[in-house]
């Protein structure tokens, strides 16, 4: 028996599905929009992609805004307030980063050099992987905290593959990074696209830090 739902109209929690599916959205705008930066550099479609990125990260923004601004008295909360409140800015930080990252691609056009396009979209989309699996933990999660479920070990299972997942991307990230570095590409490409790797890591550091505070809401 859900017995948060007989308390409440609608547990916060069910929110933060919908603030997830925005993000479940963006992967594969940001995957496009890497994939146009990269072969055709600051054109019409890539513009038009950025703002997309945009467009998610505003609606995004406005749900995480409603969780905050339409919390229970604690005593009706599933979780603790403030272990919430904490996960909803770690979730929100996920596109803030992946807009931060395209910001940094529009400042100007930098022509990547051959052999890195492989990398920067295997990084993307490593990344973009990495958020396909916090859908299921935070479902799990849910289903725990709510009472509709007993599955401790599939949900931290969930929990472990996000985990081993951002240890990859580092992995990848710090070789692509080294190799930019020591590149001949002029030192002002080389930050940018440096930048960019950077809050693109981000996005997985996150996707991280939300599993890590899932786990904190089913710890017995």
């Amino acid at each position: 028996m859900n017995f948060f739902g007989l308390l409440i109209r609608k547990s916060p929690m069910e929110k933060l599905l919908e603030h997830y599916a925005i993000l479940e959205q963006s992967v594969d705008v940001i995957s496009e929009s890497l994939g146009c930066y990269i072969n055709n550099g600051h054109n019409a479609e890539f513009k038009s992609l950025h703002d997309k990125i945009i467009d998610l990260e505003s609606k995004a923004d406005n749900v995480i805004r409603h969780v905050r601004n339409n919390l229970p008295r604690s005593i009706f909360m599933p979780v603790n307030k403030v272990i919430l409140l904490n996960y909803t800015s770690a979730q929100d930080n996920i596109l803030d980063s992946a807009l931060g990252a395209f910001n940094w691609l529009s400042m100007r056009n930098v022509v990547v050099p051959g052999e890195f396009k492989e990398s920067f979209m295997g990084l993307a989309e490593d990344v973009g992987g990495m958020l396909k699996l916090l859908g299921p933990a935070l479902k799990d999660t849910i289903s725990l905290v709510h009472l509709e479920s007993l599955d401790w070990d599939n949900t931290k299972e969930q929990y472990q593959k996000i985990r081993y997942k951002k240890t990859e991307i580092f992995k990848s990230k710090q070789t692509l990074s080294i190799q930019i570095y020591n590149s001949a590409l002029e030192f002002k490409d080389i930050y940018l696209l440096i930048r960019f790797i950077e809050k693109i890591f981000d996005m997985s550091r996150s996707c991280s830090k939300c599993a890590e505070i899932l786990r904190s809401m089913i710890a017995r």
